[in-house]
């Protein structure tokens, strides 16, 4: 148990189970999970895409925004945290290859490990170039980018 927080450390797991339940039925509902929706839409021939990332954004931001007001302190923390980011070189650049890397295999990290869970085992290669190509930065060109970046509010 943490001395700041009454719950024990695995009862924010829960919390984090259930956002990834949410999150993985929502995507498998929307259809997100099969690489051809996303490549269709890649291909501005479906843009249904951009309502479920609309929807999606929308309530994290209204959450992100209420929480804090409403709340003196998070359910299964101690305090709200902020993570600090730039907009430079390496994120840019990060981005980009992200999206030469999505727009080859059609799917993204969520999506693909929801996918697996709807039973499209052929996306475990898609997941492995993910986690191959995180490790190949991690360990070769840099410390992580979020390394002592996260702040207490």
């Amino acid at each position: 148990m943490n001395a700041r927080c009454k719950h024990p450390k695995w009862y924010g797991c829960l919390f984090v189970l259930a956002g990834g339940l949410m999150a993985g039925y929502g995507l498998s509902l929307s259809g997100m999970v099969r690489p051809e929706v996303v490549l269709s839409f890649l291909r501005f021939e479906d843009m249904g895409l951009l309502l479920v990332l609309g929807g999606a954004s929308g309530t994290a931001l209204l959450a992100y925004q209420l929480a804090p007001r409403l709340l003196r302190k998070p359910l299964a923390a101690p305090a709200f945290s902020v993570y600090s980011s730039a907009m430079n070189a390496r994120t840019l650049g990060g981005a980009a290859i992200f999206g030469i890397g999505w727009g080859i295999c059609g799917v993204c990290p969520g999506p693909a490990m929801a996918g697996l869970g709807a039973g499209d085992w052929s996306l475990l290669f898609s997941l492995f170039g993910m986690l191959a190509g995180a490790y190949v930065q991690g360990r070769y060109f840099g410390d992580a980018p979020l390394e002592g970046a996260r702040n207490r509010i």
